[in-house]
């Protein structure tokens, strides 16, 4: 296991009143926490890594801004085409022994992108996955998805199509704070878009999401400045830490300082859930994240 360190966090603007809250009453049972799948898009720039963010209205768990990605549905438990990795292997790689979990897990995140984003890891067999997904029929089909009037199984066996789950990379768990009132048991995954597709917003919900070099991003992490484009009453006036949850702050960063997609993507991570922690630091209540220490300049070489 990497040395872990800690590390405090702002405490997002949506969670004072449930901090407030938790401490006022006294540490109570946490909600439960549902499972959720996000996918970590990510193409290489001139800039260093890119990745997709996309405005969440709300309160979201994965935060104001955040990957695509939300919760499980019971759907994912359907039979649909499969290739690449076994559920099992997915369960050894996600460090679970409940191989259902882990197989609804990826067909969430394959599922939550497709929604969200657009871009669809699935095709006919190993070596082909779909093109131009950005068709006015595909937006009907992410549209009905999304309003739950045709699953996403149902969607891929009318067009004879497997999920490709070779083409996503676990990444890390992260569980809401338990003082939260909505909870997510997060699993995260990494991918690149494929082939002659490109990611778009949801015709009938996407308000703000593009393309964010990483590196940009954290350098200006103490401006206001993406919060003021995103133009939405709850980001203007804030900072990265304030629109993104810890976890999505830490992958921006080891995103930052890595040397291209194939690098981030190659790493080797092992299976740990991150939680933050609730702190008073000296009047100002914070986050507190135990996570792991990262050489400068390479994020991916734990010490």
């Amino acid at each position: 296991m990497p040395q872990l360190a800690r590390r405090l966090f702002a405490l997002p603007p949506d969670l004072e009143g449930a901090a407030q809250s938790w401490l006022e009453h006294g540490e109570r049972t946490p909600r439960a926490a549902r499972y959720a799948s996000s996918v970590v898009l990510l193409r290489d720039s001139p800039t260093g890594l890119e990745t997709w963010l996309g405005y969440r209205p709300g309160s979201s768990p994965l935060g104001v801004l955040a990957f695509p990605g939300g919760s499980l549905e019971a759907s994912d438990d359907d039979a649909v085409g499969w290739l690449g990795p076994s559920p099992q292997h997915w369960a050894e790689q996600m460090g679970t022994d409940d191989v259902g979990l882990a197989r609804r897990h990826v067909v969430g995140a394959i599922r939550e992108l497709f929604e969200e984003a657009g871009v669809l890891l699935a095709g006919p067999d190993m070596s082909t996955t779909v093109e131009n997904t950005s068709t006015q029929d595909w937006m009907r089909a992410r549209v009905a998805v999304a309003d739950q009037e045709k699953t996403f199984t149902e969607l891929l066996a009318k067009r004879g199509l497997s999920l490709r789950t070779d083409l996503l990379k676990p990444l890390v768990n992260w569980r809401s704070p338990d003082f939260a009132h909505r909870r997510f048991d997060t699993r995260y995954f990494a991918a690149t878009v494929p082939m002659n597709q490109q990611p778009s917003l949801l015709e009938s919900k996407g308000v703000w999401g593009r393309w964010v070099c990483a590196t940009k991003a954290i350098a200006a992490r103490s401006t206001t400045a993406l919060g003021d484009e995103v133009g939405q009453e709850n980001t203007v006036g804030l900072t990265l830490g304030q629109l993104l949850v810890p976890g999505s702050e830490i992958m921006l960063e080891k995103m930052a300082a890595a040397n291209g997609c194939i690098a981030y993507l190659s790493y080797k991570r092992k299976p740990h859930v991150y939680q933050a922690r609730l702190v008073d630091e000296e009047g100002t209540l914070m986050l507190e994240v135990e996570a792991a220490k990262t050489v400068a300049g390479d994020p991916q070489r734990e010490r």
